[in-house]
């Protein structure tokens, strides 16, 4: 596939998942490469949405370790359980944060970060990583992008 992402401009949000998922799918299918398919997931993902941060973070011996992103600088290590992403990861569950600054415990990695929704990867039973993903809008993310966003996280696990 080309490294070129087709985004259709006039689309509303389920249009526009539904455009790109499967081009990020044809990306990452022939690419063994983790750390290359994490980066250009993130990097589509921006691309598309313009969301302010997009990215991995990956579980390593008992936290959650930064993994390939886009965006500005981010927190290197969550324990889990902490904040949005450590809960995410030990609940193994999508968590969808209107407003962060009322998120108990939330972890500002970014004082710009609003919003957030933040989705487990498995690898077979057990969560392998998470994406993160903030905005620098409140109450910026819905039904649809967990759905979709729970839906390319199903086709990367697979992969695992």
């Amino acid at each position: 596939m080309s490294e070129n992402l087709y985004i259709p401009e006039l689309a509303t949000k389920a249009e526009k998942y539904g455009a790109i998922l499967p081009q990020i799918e044809a990306l990452i299918s022939g690419e063994p490469d983790l750390y290359a398919n994490l980066a250009n997931i993130s990097a589509a993902l921006k691309e598309a949405f313009d969301f302010f941060w997009v990215g991995f973070y990956l579980v390593k011996e008992n936290q959650l370790v930064l993994g390939p992103f886009q965006g500005p600088i981010a927190c290197t290590r969550i324990s889990l359980g902490k904040g949005v992403c450590g809960t995410a990861c030990q609940e193994g569950k999508t968590m969808l944060v209107p407003d962060v600054d009322a998120f108990p415990g939330h972890i500002a990695c970014s004082s710009a970060s609003k919003s957030e929704i933040v989705v487990p990867v498995f690898r077979g039973e057990q969560v392998a990583m998470v994406l993160d993903v903030d905005s620098d809008q409140l109450d910026d993310f819905d039904a649809v992008d967990q759905e979709y966003l729970e839906r390319l996280m199903g086709v990367l696990g697979s992969q695992l």
